[in-house]
């Protein structure tokens, strides 16, 4: 049976680039691969016809040959085509399956040393803490080096031995019907491609053992919610000598009792006295530095009027700004009125007019204009 022209085979121009028909080989090939279709004959001849193709039109010359001669450039001898494919396949296939099946590690020899694993500590702090920065010392159960055995996990006075089953790589590979090859982890050294005859008595043969550590965690002024702080090197040991994951410090701030936070700045409510909303006056409140600041009411002053503190507020990190610091202020009711009080009370709102109370007064008026216009619609 005559053979197909390659470009029809891959599903692409005559002209098409290197890129396009790297493309369209790989989905054709994904699509007809062995393993995806066992027992199928009909995809075993496709998936060997496409590869054949490929073989051909990602080489230059070969590409060149075969669009001035056919297939005749491949026959009596004249090299690629079918009879070039074999020896070839392994690095043309494996450009594009590698990255999809992860087998490019058989290529590298591994020393049995894996990294270890990063950790998360949570910890929580005060908004004085934040203000100020701290040093907090964190204390947390970790995997250290073993020191017994200097972490390669073999007994003191051996070392790990290369594995004869990979020959050291930490993969095994199998070639399937002669034209495909699989890979897979070594089940003799789990990967690591060393193996531990004599493994160390304090480990086992880990490399590592636990132990409670403390540390000393710098906490730069302005941190926020969430922030994060990463200590290199001071996570899990490494299997077996490898190095250590990093340790990452996550930060919360707890509640405070007079403020609340929103980036920078700060906010606070403050209650006054009627008469201090009337006639005006001042009032002390706290600030976050330890000192106290001074708002000026000025009269008539209504609830929920917010005063601005200039940079009392929140350093910002890693800078020299500082936030301000916002009070709003919530006019008092008087209770628990003595008989006096009351008298007084009853005889300032006898006095009172619109000009006292110019809201309230604005208010009823609408109201009052509301129900008349709905009572003449009636």
């Amino acid at each position: 049976m005559a053979k197909r022209d390659y470009y029809e085979v891959l599903g692409v121009a005559k002209g098409s680039s290197e890129a396009e028909m790297k493309a369209a080989y790989r989905k054709l090939a994904m699509q007809h691969h062995p393993d995806r279709n066992p027992g199928d004959k009909d995809c075993e001849h496709r998936f060997k016809e496409i590869n054949e193709a490929y073989d051909v039109l990602k080489d230059g010359d070969k590409r060149a040959a075969y669009d001035r001669f056919g297939h005749a450039a491949f026959e009596q001898g004249m090299g690629g085509g079918a009879q070039g494919f074999g020896a070839d396949f392994g690095s043309a296939f494996s450009d594009i399956f590698e990255g999809i099946f992860g087998m490019g590690g058989a290529r590298q020899r591994t020393s049995g040393r894996e990294r270890g694993a990063d950790l998360r500590f949570n910890m929580e702090i005060t908004l004085e803490d934040a203000f100020n920065g701290k040093t907090a010392q964190v204390r947390l159960p970790t995997s250290v080096t073993c020191e017994t055995c200097s972490g390669s996990g073999a007994k003191p006075g051996t070392k790990p031995k290369t594995c004869q089953h990979c020959g050291g790589h930490g993969r095994i590979r199998h070639t399937q019907g002669g034209f495909f090859t699989l890979e897979r982890t070594c089940p003799i050294c789990q990967g690591r491609g060393q193996v531990i005859e004599d493994p160390c008595p304090a480990c086992s043969g880990a490399g590592r053992v636990t132990r409670e550590r403390t540390l000393s965690v710098n906490i730069p002024p302005g941190v926020e919610e969430g922030t994060r702080i990463r200590l290199a090197g001071e996570g899990e040991a490494g299997l077996r000598g490898g190095p250590p994951g990093d340790l990452y410090i996550f930060l919360s701030l707890a509640g405070h009792e007079l403020f609340q936070r929103d980036g920078a700045d700060l906010h606070c409510r403050a209650p006054i006295s009627m008469v201090t909303a009337a006639l005006g006056g001042e009032f002390e409140v706290p600030s976050i530095d330890g000192s106290k600041a001074r708002v000026k009411v000025p009269s008539g002053t209504q609830s929920g009027r917010r005063f601005r503190l200039s940079g009392k507020g929140m350093p910002v990190l890693r800078a020299k700004q500082h936030g301000d610091m916002y009070v709003q202020v919530v006019v008092e009711t008087p209770q628990n009125l003595t008989k006096k009080q009351r008298e007084l009370l009853a005889e300032f709102d006898k006095l009172s007019s619109q000009e006292t109370h110019p809201e309230a007064a604005g208010f009823f008026a609408r109201v009052k204009d509301f129900f008349g216009s709905g009572a003449g619609s009636g």
